[in-house]
């Protein structure tokens, strides 16, 4: 009943039965299927070190694709790194900086370009299923900026088990299905994949681009008695229901799989796995070993993730990767493998051609954070990282030995200077933020360099070698 329920709300975007067919013989493009984990700890898949339950689902789609061993978020929590992976740019760059206040009339700017927008060019159907989290005014809504069809929640959570009326509170609301309020039925993660299940059935025979974006294993830790009992060898109450909340998320991602296989799609979709930010180990009981800090820091356990991208037959299975790629990378390769011109604005490297072989060279020179209202900031090169916290002494790390950044390296200020340099002539043309953070002020735009510590000469050489 559930499914036939779905597939009613969801299928106002189809004109009929087969809406979207290709022609027989017609060489079909790609789909794309990216699925976001929600507060994920870096450590909490298999192939990161598992050791206390499993996630045989994931592991496979990482066995049959690319590892990425050095993969990084634009932002350390939920909205701001959800605006650059679907933009393919720095978040700072259009103030995405903080988290959209619920119906506060706040979101992502509507001067920016998404995925789902771009790849409409090509005839692409895109879906969202799961945690949007950028915006819940009508003029931000996922319906009004490319996405063909919605299936899920609005806010920044959701309670897993019940909703409730439209007046309530974020975590109670109704879900949406097509513009239809949808109660909570069940376990919320299962009814998400049956959502993209019904997605991908529905599109088989045109392009696709399916953005499943669970909001597990973000709080509030739920989960029902089945999957409590699929993990409990871990005595840890809190830990116990954080690893029920990833096994059924693990689970959607095998049935994703596996229908991708039923359907004779495999070969034919590029998939994506990766957490939107680290875990926040206080708030879930989730693992970023051996990284340093949570969510919510610039330091490796707040924006180093999980990240994998399979396409068999295309790309190579079973392999790692080990120079430094973002999440702002996705946006460019899709859209380059969809055959469509990559914008040139954007942040993010096509990571196809490095993978195969034909790029050498790591694909960023630097990557960049700024968050906390400008209290934090961090940039890695291939070699080291620095991190400048307000009110601390400058921390540089030699990254590529150190990722659990416990040893400084000793410096005579010159390596210091230049990155600092770097990261304020990256900073410096940022507008201010799009709306205030939780402090409640809007803070004042720093334009010059005191607050990191480089000087002028600095700045202007690293932007001389970029070509700015």
């Amino acid at each position: 009943m559930r499914r036939a329920l779905l597939a009613v709300l969801m299928c106002g975007a189809c004109s009929g039965p087969d809406a979207g067919v290709a022609p027989a013989g017609e060489q079909q493009p790609p789909n794309f299927v990216v699925i976001l984990a929600d507060d994920l700890g870096y450590a909490d898949v298999g192939f990161q070190g598992l050791q206390d339950f499993a996630t045989p689902n994931i592991d496979r789609l990482a066995a049959s694709g690319v590892r990425f061993t050095n993969a990084y978020v634009s932002h350390p929590y939920c909205s701001p790194s959800r605006a650059g992976l679907l933009t393919g740019r720095y978040q700072h760059r259009f103030g995405h900086v903080h988290n959209p206040k619920f119906r506060a009339g706040e979101g992502l700017p509507l001067s920016e370009t998404l995925l789902p927008q771009a790849l409409t060019e090509a005839g692409y159907a895109s879906g969202i299923v799961g945690k949007w989290h950028l915006g819940d005014a009508p003029r931000f809504h996922p319906l009004e900026r490319g996405f063909d069809e919605f299936f899920g929640l609005l806010g920044g959570g959701h309670d897993y088990f019940k909703s409730a009326g439209a007046d309530a509170g974020e975590y109670l609301i109704p879900l949406e299905a097509h513009g239809e309020p949808v109660p909570v039925e069940g376990y919320l993660t299962e009814q998400l994949t049956e959502a993209a299940l019904d997605f991908v059935r529905r599109r088989t025979g045109h392009p696709f681009f399916l953005y499943l974006s669970y909001n597990a294993p973000h709080g509030p830790l739920q989960a029902p008695p089945e999957l409590l009992d699929r993990v409990n060898s871990i005595t840890d109450p809190r830990r116990q229901t954080y690893a029920a909340m990833v096994t059924s998320l693990d689970d959607g991602v095998g049935e994703v799989l596996a229908l991708l296989e039923e359907l004779g799609l495999s070969e034919g979709t590029m998939v994506f796995f990766l957490s939107d930010n680290g875990g926040p180990t206080p708030a879930n009981a989730s693992d970023n070993t051996p990284l340093r800090a949570t969510k919510g820091t610039v330091y490796e356990g707040g924006v180093r993730v999980p990240f994998v991208v399979a396409w068999p037959g295309r790309l190579p299975a079973g392999r790692t990767y080990d120079a430094p790629v973002s999440a702002l990378d996705i946006f460019p390769t899709v859209v380059a493998t969809a055959g469509l011109e990559t914008p040139t604005n954007i942040d993010g490297v096509n990571l196809v051609p490095y993978l195969l072989g034909e790029e050498h060279g790591p694909p960023h020179e630097q990557l960049f954070w700024q968050s906390d209202e400008g209290e934090q900031f961090a940039t890695r090169t291939a070699e080291h990282k620095l991190v400048r916290v307000l009110g601390r002494e400058p921390e540089l790390y030699a990254i590529e030995e150190d990722i659990s950044e416990s040893n400084p390296v000793s410096d005579d200020g010159v390596r210091i200077r230049e990155l600092s340099g770097s990261m304020e002539a990256w900073h410096v043309a940022h507008p201010p933020p799009a709306w205030p953070g939780t402090r409640g002020e809007r803070p004042v735009h720093p334009n010059t360099a005191k607050g990191l510590g480089a000087d002028q000469a600095e700045i202007d050489a690293w932007m001389a070698r970029r070509g700015n």
